[in-house]
């Protein structure tokens, strides 16, 4: 499931459902959720456990955030639908709005993507300033609250323990509080207690896929020119196990990240760093990160070493009044930028089961048709790690054989600006996988017309 194959969000569909609904967790993924529920029910408590700032500063609790993110077109696209207004609130504070297709150079396979004809938008902006834009808009909804400073300690069940009716968590002032509600989003992330708690209940703990990526980055931020707009990206490709990207970003700064696989570190001090970025396929790595001026007082360094699928559509039982969102039912190789995509898209599934259902059997639902967006993004995630032997894990079927047809398509894609468009459509969410099958594209990857050669890249 991609953008072009889910309907767009249109409140007007919810009816009422509930008197109240409770989020865990205060991250993109609990927020988006939380702005769907907004419709169906009451109240919407969002309970985040770190303390947050009225400034977009990085959250204590949430490590990754320090570090460069991408939002696909699906998640720039369906969070301007929920937030109306949310881009030119992200630009008003400093964020970008640039052109993937003639800011952003590329180099893939060993050579440079074609410049497609069509504009590529995407946001130039750090995580933390987009996850302010995302908390300036809920605050702003009637129904909604957000309690921070909050942790989370368990779920309440009914006698017969088959719903869940609410939770306990401890308050701000350190105090255990009960509340009731109609329904619980478990958005906590990879860290996710829901699993053991099934189990500790009576319940069946989800499958899960693990694909061991051994995965580092190290990121830090450099100051940019006003007028420079220009992103760069170089990712690991096998068999090279190291890659970096820059990303323009608010403040005159670039965000700039190191990647390493599989043994192959990411730098932890000065000189690495630099030596890093020097070693890689694209000059302007190097060059930028040996020029400009550091704006980092230190490398943020982060290990992820799997990525991980938890399966809660093949349960047989699940809990009435509980749903689990976001990195708590999947979470994805960083590097190709898709968890706070599919945590909106997650949100947008979300929104079209409380249109079509209600809370009837809603978790059961939810998981059945997000495995349908997390199966899309998980093949074009594990099927890139997969170049590489020392990938370990269940690998889905036919991901060789697409693996050497994503091979060849993306060299012709460096003089074939058809091919270099429709490669950046699929990364970006927008079109399925299935897009780069039709026969115009087959044809072209296979057959390349003497003028493509012509292309600038």
């Amino acid at each position: 499931m991609t953008l072009a194959t889910v309907d767009r969000y249109d409140p007007e569909q919810v009816s009422s459902i509930g008197d109240r609904a409770v989020v865990v967790g205060g991250s993109m993924a609990g927020l988006c959720a939380a702005r769907v529920l907004a419709d169906g029910f009451e109240e919407v408590v969002v309970i985040e456990r770190d303390s947050l700032s009225d400034e977009p500063i990085t959250r204590d609790g949430a490590p990754q955030t320090s570090h460069p993110h991408l939002m696909q077109e699906a998640g720039r696209a369906t969070l301007e639908d929920f937030f109306p207004g949310f881009g030119e609130k992200l630009l008003s504070e400093g964020g970008l709005l640039i052109d993937g297709s003639t800011e952003m150079k590329s180099y893939e396979k060993g050579g440079f993507a074609a410049t497609p004809e069509s504009r590529l938008p995407m946001y130039g902006s750090s995580r933390a300033l987009l996850e302010w834009v995302v908390r300036w808009h809920i605050t702003r909804i009637e129904n909604v609250s957000l309690r921070d400073g909050c942790q989370f300690v368990n779920y309440l069940l009914d006698d017969s323990e088959t719903t869940v009716t609410g939770v306990t968590f401890r308050d701000e002032h350190d105090a255990e509080t009960t509340l009731t509600a109609d329904l619980v989003v478990d958005a906590t992330g990879r860290t996710s207690r829901t699993p053991q708690w099934l189990n500790d209940h009576g319940y069946e703990a989800p499958p899960v896929d693990e694909v061991e990526v051994d995965l580092t980055y190290s990121s830090i931020q450099i100051e940019r020119p006003p007028d420079d707009r220009r992103g760069f990206a170089a990712f690991p490709r096998a068999p090279r196990t190291r890659g970096s990207a820059i990303n323009p970003i608010e403040g005159n700064r670039w965000d700039v990240i190191m990647i390493g696989v599989h043994g192959d570190v990411a730098p932890t001090d000065e000189e690495e760093f630099v030596e890093f970025a020097e070693s890689l396929p694209m000059d302007e790595l190097g060059e930028l990160v040996k020029s400009q001026s550091w704006v980092s007082d230190e490398i943020h360094h982060y290990p992820y070493p799997t990525s991980r699928w938890r399966h809660y559509e093949q349960l047989d039982e699940f809990p009435s009044g509980l749903v689990v969102t976001g990195d708590a039912l999947a979470s994805f190789n960083p590097v190709y930028g898709q968890g706070m995509s599919v945590a909106a898209l997650d949100a947008l599934v979300l929104h079209h089961c409380l249109a079509d259902g209600g809370g009837k059997n809603l978790g059961p639902r939810f998981f059945e048709r997000t495995a349908e967006v997390i199966n899309t993004v998980w093949r074009l995630g594990v099927g890139s790690d997969f170049a590489y032997p020392q990938t370990t894990g269940p690998k889905p079927p036919g991901t060789d054989l697409f693996g050497w047809y994503m091979g060849r398509l993306t060299r012709q894609a460096h003089s074939d600006k058809v091919l270099s468009e429709a490669f950046n459509r699929v990364l970006r969410l927008e079109q399925p996988p299935t897009a780069l099958l039709r026969p115009n594209i087959i044809w072209r990857v296979f057959f390349p017309s003497p003028q493509s050669s012509l292309i600038s890249t």
